[in-house]
């Protein structure tokens, strides 16, 4: 008697999501606390067969040519990575993230984690994915209460990095550099335009192709659930056995 697939998680079509935002890249750095960009940029290098560095902070396997920043952003500096990612308490309509806290500074009434080298990376980085699984009025804001990192700068500031999309556990946005706003390309099963208009703070256009986000096949969910778990697991651990099944021995 054949077992009925399991169909995606919400986790896995976030992260089957991303992996295809990185089908072109060279090398790929993730932060030390982003288990779904991580567990996508390990489900992109497999598509590359090895082809594609990653770089994960807080892996000896996978970062072990720095001691935690300095070399990353050495590399960031010589044009050395192709694509990152970063998240914020608060996210506004021109890519600006917030990683500070709320209220008037320095006597903000709730404190984010800080800034670290968010908007050094943000300025050298070609392709940076923001990534936050909640989407809702109170980080998707009309305007940050605090600038830790800008999406645009004035055109004659040198800038070859910026914001490249939007991803969150509703929908996928696009980033116009242009014109500095997000546009709606692909909602989440289950989800609506009308849905995600009352949950975004900020005004956005909406792609003439919008199109339902495509979830991941068997064989990818294979691989998400097999060899990629069982590397995420190694640095992610906790994530792993949560949400995929797998403990950090690469059982499951």
């Amino acid at each position: 008697m054949s077992s009925v697939p399991v169909p995606a998680r919400p986790e896995e079509l976030l992260i089957f999501t991303i992996a295809r935002m990185l089908d072109d890249v060279r090398h790929v750095a993730v932060g030390a606390s982003s288990p779904i960009p991580g567990a996508a940029a390990l489900l992109a290098q497999t598509w590359s067969a090895g082809r594609m560095r990653v770089s994960v902070l807080g892996s000896e396997h996978d970062n072990f040519f720095t001691d935690g920043g300095r070399e990353l952003f050495d590399c960031a500096a010589q044009g050395r990575i192709d694509a990152f990612f970063l998240g914020g308490g608060q996210i506004d309509g021109a890519a600006n993230i917030n990683l500070i806290g709320t209220g008037e500074y320095p006597r903000n009434r709730i404190r984010f984690p800080g800034s670290f080298g968010s908007a050094y990376l943000y300025f050298l980085i070609p392709r940076v994915i923001l990534f936050r699984e909640e989407h809702s009025p109170r980080v998707l804001v009309p305007k940050v209460d605090f600038i830790s990192a800008p999406g645009c700068s004035p055109d004659h500031v040198y800038r070859p990095g910026g914001p490249y999309a939007l991803v969150t556990g509703r929908c996928v946005f696009a980033f116009d550099r242009k014109h500095s706003r997000f546009r709606l390309t692909s909602i989440h099963p289950g989800h609506t335009v009308t849905e995600i208009r009352e949950q975004t703070g900020f005004e956005f256009d909406t792609s003439s192709e919008l199109v339902e986000t495509p979830a991941p096949g068997s064989e990818t969910l294979a691989l998400i659930r097999g060899p990629v778990g069982e590397a995420v697991s190694k640095v992610y651990p906790a994530f792993a056995a949560r949400v995929l099944g797998i403990n950090a021995q690469g059982v499951a």
